[in-house]
C-alpha cells in the first residue's frame, strides 16, 4: 500500500504538569512513554489520586489547575510552575495547597501509576479545529482547550474528524530519525473542553457541539511504535 502524506506538524505541545497549561516546542524527543517530559508531573492528593477536571478512580477534580501553566525546558529536577498571572512559583507544593485550599496535595513525579488518561500522544487536525469554530461561532475556540500534543495542518478540503480514518494505522515523519506513532482510539471529551483558562472564557457549548455531532470524541490517540524525534514542519506519512 502506498504511503500518504496526511499533513504537516504545525505545533507541538508538551504539558509537564497534568491538567495545567503547557509549553510550545520546536522539536521534541519521543520515547515509548510519549513526548519527553509530557505529563511527567501531576498534582497528587494523599490517596494517590491525580488532579484533573473530572472525578474517577484515578483522578480527582481540582478546579483552577487550568489557570496555571508549566514549563520543563531543559530542567531535569522538576518543572517550572506559573501562577494565573504568569509569575513563576518558587515553592510549588506550598502554593498549590494554598491555591487549591487542599492541605493534602503535592507536586509529584510519575511513579507506578501513569499520568495519562489513556494513551500517550494526542493528535488533532486543523480540519477538525476549523469545524469546531464553525459549529460554535460565538465561542472562543483554541487548540489549548483540547490539549493535543500535535496540531497537524491538513490539506484544503480535508473533512473534519478525518482522524477517525487513521485508527489502526501508523504514521511517521519523512526524516530517518522520526518517531513512529500507532493510532489507536479517540479521546472522550469532558467538561475541560469548555473550562476557563487564561484567554479562554467558560464555553460549555463547545462540548455540547462535539457530543451532538460526534459522540463527544475528538482527536486521534496514539501509542509510540518506535522512538525518535518530532519537529515543526515535519510532513507526516500514513503507512
Amino acid at each position: 500500500m502506498a504511503e500518504i502524506i496526511i499533513g504537516v506538524v504545525e505545533r507541538l505541545w508538551r504539558y509537564p504538569v497534568k491538567s495545567t497549561g503547557g509549553e510550545r516546542l520546536g522539536a521534541v524527543d519521543v520515547d515509548l512513554r510519549g513526548l519527553a517530559g509530557d505529563r511527567l508531573y501531576a498534582v497528587r492528593d494523599a490517596s494517590g489520586r491525580l488532579g484533573s477536571g473530572k472525578n474517577t478512580r484515578r483522578f480527582r477534580r481540582m478546579d483552577g489547575l487550568l489557570r496555571l501553566s508549566a514549563r520543563l525546558g531543559h530542567r531535569i529536577d522538576g518543572p517550572e510552575l506559573f501562577d494565573p498571572l504568569g509569575r513563576p512559583i518558587d515553592r510549588p507544593t506550598a502554593f498549590l495547597r494554598a491555591y487549591l485550599q487542599r492541605a493534602d496535595v503535592e507536586l509529584a513525579r510519575e511513579d507506578a501509576v501513569s499520568h495519562f488518561d489513556r494513551l500517550p500522544v494526542s493528535l488533532l487536525t486543523t480540519a477538525t479545529l476549523d469545524w469546531v469554530r464553525e459549529a460554535v461561532p460565538f465561542a472562543v475556540v483554541d487548540e489549548r482547550r483540547f490539549r493535543p500534543n500535535i496540531v497537524l495542518r491538513t490539506p484544503p478540503g480535508t473533512p473534519p474528524f478525518v482522524e477517525d480514518t487513521w485508527l489502526g494505522r501508523r504514521t511517521h515523519g519523512e526524516a530517518p530519525d522520526s518517531a513512529r506513532l500507532a493510532f489507536v482510539a479517540s479521546s472522550e471529551r469532558c467538561a475541560m473542553s469548555g473550562a476557563p483558562q487564561p484567554g479562554l472564557p467558560h464555553a460549555p457549548e463547545i462540548l455540547n457541539a462535539i457530543v451532538h455531532a460526534h459522540g463527544g470524541r475528538l482527536d486521534a490517540l496514539a501509542e509510540v511504535a518506535a522512538p525518535g524525534r518530532l519537529r515543526l514542519g515535519d510532513r507526516l506519512v500514513l503507512d
